[in-house]
C-alpha cells in the first residue's frame, strides 16, 4: 500500500513534521510493507517558516532578529532566505503564543515586529517576501507594520510607504475575510484574541477608518479584498501599501514539494489539524489537500485533536474523519505532545485499506 501523509501542525501540541512521522510510525507498525511519503504542510500559520523550509528541501539559512512583540516588549525573532526569497512566518512577531494569557490586550497589540523583519529582508537584498499570516495576537489592521517600514524606509510618514522597486510580495493565507464588516477580522477573530463585544466594535471602527484614509490618500482601497482580514488586518496592509498578491499557503507548498509527483501511485492521502470543524471547509490545508487528491481519484483520511460537523466534513469530500482523542480525555491531557503522538500512531496502526474517494463513487 502506498500513502501519503501531509498534515498540518497541531497548534500548541505538534508541528507538521512531528504529526506526520508519527502518523507513517503508525502505517508502518501494522505494515512494514507500505510505503508512506510525508509532507511537511501549513496553511500559512504556526508552523509556516518549518513547512517551506522542508517543501524545499531546507535549502537555505535562518535570520535571528530581536523586534517588538506584540505587546511592545522586545522578542527574538527569525526569518528564513533561500536564494533571494525571505520566508516570514508572522506569529514569529506577533503570534498569540508571544504574550503570556493574563497579558493579552488585543487593543494594544501591534504588528510593528513584523514590519520590522520585512524590513530587515528587503534591506538584505531580497526580492520576493512570502509572508504566512495566521496566529496574530493584533488586530491592528497592519498599522503597526506599516509604521516599522515608515521609520525604517520614510522616515516616520506612513503615507509614504510602497513596495520597493523590483521587490514582490506575497500573502500565505487560509483567510479570505475583508478587513471590516460582519466577516471583517474584528468580528470573526477578534473574540478569539480576548476582545470582548465592546472591543470588537472598536477595533472594527479603528480599521474601517483606517482603510477610509488610506483610500483618500492612496487613491485605491484594499479593504474589501479577499484575504484583507488576515492576522488582524494585516493582509490588508500588506496588499494596501506594498501591493501584495494573496495565495493560499497550503496551495503554495503543495506546489513546491512537488504534490503530483508525490501523490502518483498512492492508494491513500492522510491529512489533519488539531482541531476540524465546518471552518476546515474555508480554505484551510486540510481541505485544500483532500481537493487536490480527489481530483486524482485518492481517497483522504482526516485526523485531529477535537472534531466537529463531523458529516458536514464527510459530505464535502473526505473519505474518512476521525479524532485521535477520546471524548473523556481532559483537554490538558490532549495537549501533551507525548499524548498525541502515542494516539496518532495507535489510530492509524489500526486504519484499515480499502477507502475509496467520496468524488469517484
Amino acid at each position: 500500500m502506498r500513502i501519503l501523509i501531509a498534515i498540518d501542525s497541531f497548534k500548541g501540541c505538534l508541528s507538521s513534521s512531528e504529526a506526520g512521522r508519527a502518523a507513517r510510525d503508525g502505517f508502518i507498525s501494522a505494515d512494514p510493507d507500505a510505503l508512506v511519503d510525508v509532507l511537511t504542510i501549513s496553511d500559512g500559520g504556526e508552523g509556516w517558516l518549518e513547512a517551506f523550509e522542508n517543501a524545499r528541501g531546507g535549502i537555505g539559512k535562518r535570520i535571528g532578529l530581536e523586534v517588538t512583540g506584540p505587546a511592545g516588549k522586545k522578542v527574538a525573532a527569525e526569518y528564513g532566505i533561500i536564494g533571494s526569497t525571505a520566508v516570514v512566518e508572522s506569529a514569529r512577531a506577533c503570534g498569540l503564543g508571544l504574550v503570556a494569557p493574563g497579558e493579552r490586550n488585543v487593543l494594544a497589540a501591534t504588528s510593528y515586529g513584523l514590519g520590522e523583519i520585512v524590513a530587515d529582508a528587503v534591506d538584505r537584498g531580497c526580492v520576493e517576501v512570502v509572508i504566512g499570516l495566521g496566529g496574530s495576537a493584533t488586530s491592528d489592521a497592519g498599522i503597526g507594520m506599516v509604521q516599522a517600514l515608515a521609520d525604517r524606509w520614510c522616515g516616520g510618514n506612513a503615507d509614504s510607504v510602497i513596495a520597493p522597486e523590483g521587490v514582490k510580495f506575497i500573502i500565505a493565507s487560509d483567510v479570505s475575510n475583508p478587513l471590516y464588516g460582519p466577516e471583517g477580522a474584528a468580528k470573526v477573530f477578534g473574540p478569539q484574541k480576548g476582545a470582548d463585544a465592546e472591543a470588537v466594535e472598536l477595533l472594527d471602527r479603528r480599521a474601517r477608518e483606517f482603510a477610509a484614509r488610506n483610500a483618500a490618500v492612496r487613491g485605491f482601497d484594499c479593504a474589501m479584498r479577499p484575504g484583507a482580514g488576515a492576522a488582524g488586518g494585516i493582509g490588508y496592509a500588506l496588499m494596501e501599501f506594498l501591493g501584495a498578491e494573496c495565495k493560499s499557503g497550503a496551495e503554495i507548498l503543495l506546489d513546491i514539494a512537488g504534490w503530483d509527483e508525490h501523490l502518483k501511485g498512492a492508494d491513500l492521502v492522510v491529512t489533519g489539524e488539531g482541531a476540524s470543524d465546518r471552518q476546515t471547509l474555508m480554505g484551510k490545508a486540510p481541505w485544500v489537500v483532500m481537493r487536490r487528491a480527489s481530483t486524482a481519484g485518492v481517497p483522504t483520511l482526516l485526523i485531529a485533536g477535537k472534531l466537529e460537523d463531523r458529516e458536514a466534513l464527510l459530505e464535502a469530500g473526505f473519505a474518512e474523519v476521525e479524532c485521535i482523542n477520546p471524548p473523556e480525555r481532559p483537554q490538558e491531557e490532549c495537549l501533551r505532545k507525548e499524548v498525541a503522538l502515542s494516539s496518532i500512531r495507535e489510530l492509524t496502526a489500526k486504519r484499515k485499506p480499502g477507502l475509496r474517494c467520496p468524488a469517484c463513487k
